[in-house]
């Protein structure tokens, strides 16, 4: 690679934290003043907003957060009056950084996000900015229509930043882009200007002009401008599928219908403000099929993507092994990558119609085609389950490449120039040339059908010599883009990543056409400035830079993937958003319940990683909004799975609390409930007693009060325990298992352990209980109490020596407890072989029957068994194997997308907290429950069992007592511990 660079290192965001609007203080009071929703200048709204998914970073001036059209007009005119600038921002999960600037930043996701009726014979609907594509495809679909556009974060992603960023997705070649597919926009200008604008005949084009003022000033400059530059767009706008850089004056052309609405798509909130939009809806293919194919690499499949669009597919997408090896690494679907046929190089191909048989019939004249390519590539037809898990594959693809264990980091920075299709395998094997000049590696994928091809490079943004490499490389890549006649973006849109790059793709007339168009809609250049005109660097303004020198705490947990560092932890989240989806999985569900950035996965990671930058929050560990923030993280550690690059929250929380209260008092609650195992093991000795006084009327009320637990909330009852009663008789043969007796199992639900102890002595085995009292330390974690929790897990290792010599399998009843010798175990005792021995030999019942007693055959069940799975019985472990036992029944067996129950331990009790735990519960667990009266609710989870309980008629029973239900129905009675009152 040549050293030689015209370019100089230009500021990073560090360099740039500290500059502030000089009257902040004073705009925030008018606004605070004027406007109904959320107006918020504080450190940590900052901190969170100052990043989207880009490599870019911004503070900005404050946040606005509108409850309505009024509270956009209010704080645009305040705004003006102080002559400051703005941002319209969505989900904020753009990679070219328009997403972040030091301007007043209008979220309009939380609040501003409704839409009308679906008008299902003008196939079209009115939508609100921050409404998600998803809710706006579900509508749709009733009336078997539907938005074509859909990129790969659908579920989170705002029709606001869709038209912003003119958004694309695999379905765009069967409908087009957003611009494609919008009919009028509703827009407010700087200068407090509304106007709703669409196509305009030339009739139309002459009233508005005659009838002056601002809005016919601006149409008599549009129409100017496609008078003086029709034949140069004409001539030098690439006719491709994927033309998503610079400004649409096509739209403006009178072949196009002098489309207004159309010719702001993609000006990344530049021009103007956009209050509502309607959207075109066509027909959907009701019946969908799936074909894979796999060549020897990835440039053979695109050589080969103009011959198999011969056969209108309605969704063309490609991938490369580079992208399947990641995931392997990460351990992220592993199961569903067997799916795809062999090769390197793999084409996913959609095939809709309005019958199965038809989009079979499709599918099969593909697949008989190939069959006389001279590539000889494999194929493969999927059924609808089997099509579902091969798109996760490739939805997947930006966050599984970003960060994989054992390598660099994988930025966006050249992440989805496209070109016409027939141009595909010659500019990636190109691109493929020029990786190898500069030692960069990325993998490829994205929407081969239209030539827009995805990529993430191993850039190295912490020195000056990396920092200048990638601006030198990115400007190398244009030059062959354009070479292909292709377009820098082809979905992303410009930002700050590409809008310097602008004029090597069109040239200095047509970038002046660009300059005119954003002056005559905002001429103070007060909208998302120093976007696509006159733009900052791309490699200017870094989230990272040659100076990023974060704080490299001591921590308590040992971060193993990450070198040991907590900063470098926190960078994992590369700002993807799903942790903003809220209507499947589990992560996050504090978002979920609150529709909140600060109290996602993202805004978390954001907060954390500020604050090992020390400059925009303060105090270190002391600070409280960070603290605040991690207060409503109800650590369920979905986002350990479910987050494409594994921002494990619930460990990170536990480590910041861990220091924020070292050598601080912490309140009482923590203790109460962090070391409920001592308090359960002294409550053991008269259970009966314990229970009468804490709900007893008046002591009870009491004890709440100072705990700070909901009235409405019944303290779980104390039983006697299972490990002091006198058990069945054992196997004099069989192998050897451990049962561990959980504090929540053993002292509060003895009948699961009961159940587990007589399946597994039933089944043949010699069972092994504790000879003492051990407790996982689960609710530890909770309070970040881990100098104690590393304690309890010494403790544990040396009294199980025996076991973990043996090698003895330890079935573990409760999955928060399993879930604890699966993770934290090893994360905080790195270096003691035993923790990994405990870890390996660590097993749920469920796990350890079908691993060890294959021969197994549970009760035959006739009834309906409703399953709620346990948060970290998903993250850290797999439902697999209980609703494989389950289903061995004979029962109709169901597992429920509840998500988390928002018990989780000891969160669901407190009294901040109710109301949050409440909407978690009934968003579906609840309703679900009431629903089935006469099914089996199987739940394992100690806290959501109390979560049922507590709000239903229903007795949830473990997995062991459901397997026990026949041999032991007698010996197993309803306890006291589910007689609690239903709220």
């Amino acid at each position: 690679m040549s050293t030689a660079s015209p370019f100089v290192l230009l500021p990073s965001s560090h360099a740039r934290w500290h500059e502030q609007f000089a009257s902040a203080s004073e705009l925030e009071k008018q606004l605070r003043a004027k406007i109904r929703g959320e107006v918020r200048f504080d450190a940590a709204s900052k901190a969170s907003y100052s990043t989207d998914s880009s490599n870019y970073r911004h503070i900005p001036i404050g946040l606005v957060i509108p409850h309505d059209e009024l509270d956009v007009i209010n704080t645009v005119a305040i705004c003006r009056s102080f002559n400051a600038p703005i941002l319209s921002r969505g989900a904020g999960t753009s990679l070219a950084g328009q997403c972040c600037n030091a301007a007043v930043i209008l979220d309009f996701s939380k609040y501003m996000n409704k839409m009308g009726e679906v008008d299902p014979v003008g196939r079209t609907v009115h939508v609100q900015p921050g409404i998600v594509l998803d809710r706006v495809r579900e509508a749709a679909e009733k009336h078997e229509l539907t938005f074509a556009p859909d990129p790969a974060t659908h579920s989170r992603c705002t029709l606001g930043g869709m038209i912003g960023n003119n958004s694309c997705g695999v379905h765009a070649l069967m409908g087009g882009k957003t611009v494609d597919n919008i009919e009028s926009l509703d827009l407010l200008l700087y200068d407090g200007t509304r106007l709703t604008v669409g196509p305009t005949t030339a009739a139309e084009l002459e009233n508005h002009i005659a009838a002056g003022g601002r809005i016919g000033g601006i149409y008599a400059e549009l129409k100017r401008l496609r008078d003086s530059y029709a034949n140069l767009v004409r001539a030098e706008f690439p006719r491709i599928p994927r033309r998503v850089s610079g400004f649409n004056l096509d739209e403006l052309l009178p072949e196009n219908g002098f489309n207004v609405a159309r010719a702001l798509v993609g000006s990344e909130g530049t021009c103007a403000i956009v209050l509502g939009a309607t959207l075109r809806l066509m027909k959907s293919p009701q019946c969908r099929t799936l074909v894979g194919i796999g060549f020897e690499d990835i440039f053979i499949a695109a050589d080969h993507v103009p011959q198999l669009l011969t056969h209108k597919p309605i969704g063309l997408e490609g991938m490369d092994g580079h992208l399947l090896d990641s995931l392997r690494k990460k351990h992220k679907l592993e199961e569903d990558l067997s799916l795809l046929p062999e090769g390197r190089g793999f084409l996913l191909i959609e095939f809709g119609a309005d019958s199965q048989a038809d989009a079979d019939q499709q599918a099969h004249s593909l697949a008989a085609a190939l069959k006389d390519l001279p590539a000889k590539p494999t194929c493969r037809i999927y059924n609808s389950d089997e099509a579902h898990r091969v798109w996760l594959i490739r939805e997947s693809g930006l966050g599984a490449t970003a960060f994989v264990p054992g390598q660099s980091m994988h930025w966006e920075g050249w992440e989805d120039a496209a070109v016409d299709p027939t141009q595909e395998g010659s500019y990636l094997r190109a691109i493929d040339a020029l990786m190898r000049e500069f030692n960069y590696t990325s993998p490829m994928y994205g929407h081969f059908g239209q030539g827009c091809v995805h990529m993430r490079f191993n850039f190295d943004f912490e020195s000056e010599s990396g920092v200048l490499a990638f601006r030198q490389f990115i400007d190398r890549a244009a030059d062959i883009v354009v070479a292909h006649g292709g377009s820098l973006s082809g979905e992303h849109g410009d930002g700050q990543a590409r809008a310097a790059l602008l004029p090597k793709m069109y040239g200095p007339e047509l970038m002046q056409a660009f300059r005119e168009f954003k002056q005559l809609w905002d001429p103070d250049h007060r909208l998302n400035p120093s976007n696509l005109i006159d733009p900052h660097q791309p490699h200017e303004d870094l989230r990272l830079g040659a100076d990023y020198k974060p704080w490299q705490p001591k921590t308590h947990f040992a971060y193993a993937e990450n070198d040991g560092s907590f900063a470098a932890a926190t960078l994992r989240c590369v700002g993807v958003g799903a942790c903003r989806k809220q209507d499947a999985g589990t992560m996050c569900p504090s978002f979920m319940a609150t529709g909140e950035e600060l109290y996602s996965t993202r805004g978390r990671a954001h907060l954390l990683w500020e604050l090992m930058q020390g400059e925009v929050l303060p105090d270190q560990w002391k600070n409280e909004q960070v603290r605040e923030s991690l207060d409503l993280c109800l650590s369920c550690k979905a986002c350990k799975s479910e987050c494409p690059t594994s921002v494990d929250m619930a460990t990170y929380k536990a480590e910041f609390l861990a220091h924020h209260y070292e050598h601080a008092s912490r309140p009482l609650f923590h203790y109460a409930f962090g070391r409920i195992d001592r308090w359960a093991r002294l409550a053991s000795i008269a259970p009966g007693l314990v229970n009468a006084i804490n709900n007893a009327p008046v002591i009870g009320s009491l004890m709440k009060s100072v705990l700070h637990i909901h009235p409405k909330r019944t303290m779980p009852r104390f039983a006697r325990p299972f490990t002091r009663e006198r058990r069945k008789s054992q196997p004099v043969t069989g192998k050897d298992v451990f049962l561990w007796a959980d504090t929540f199992n053993n002292y509060f639900h003895p009948s699961t352990m009961r159940a587990a102890y007589s399946v597994l002595t039933d089944a043949g085995f010699r069972v092994g209980l504790p000879s003492q009292h051990l407790c996982c330390g689960r609710p530890l974690y909770d309070f970040g109490m881990l100098d104690t929790a590393k304690n309890y897990l010494l403790k544990i290792l040396d009294a199980l020596a025996p076991q973990l010599a043996a090698g003895t399998p330890i079935v573990v009843l409760e999955p928060s407890c399993a879930s604890v010798f699966r993770d934290e175990l090893t994360n905080l005792l790195p270096n003691d072989p035993r923790a990994a021995k405990l870890r390996d030999q660590t097993l749920l019942l469920s796990e350890f029957l079908v691993k060890h007693a294959p021969n197994y055959r549970p009760p035959q069940i006739d009834k309906k068994i409703i399953v709620h799975g346990h948060c970290h019985h998903h993250a850290t472990m797999s439902m697999k194997d209980e609703m494989q036992i389950l289903r061995a029944t004979g029962a109709d067996v169901q597992l429920l997308d509840s998500g988390c129950c928002g018990m989780a331990g000891p969160f669901g009790f407190e009294e901040d907290k109710y109301k949050i735990s409440q909407t978690l519960g009934e968003r579906v667990l609840l309703p679900s429950v009431r629903n089935n009266k006469d099914a089996i609710i199987v739940s394992d989870g100690f806290s959501c069992q109390e979560q049922i309980t507590q709000n239903t008629a229903a007795r949830p029973q473990h997995f062991a007592e459901v397997l026990a239900r026949q041999d032991h129905r007698k010996q197993i009675p309803p306890h006291p511990d589910h007689e609690s009152a239903i709220h």
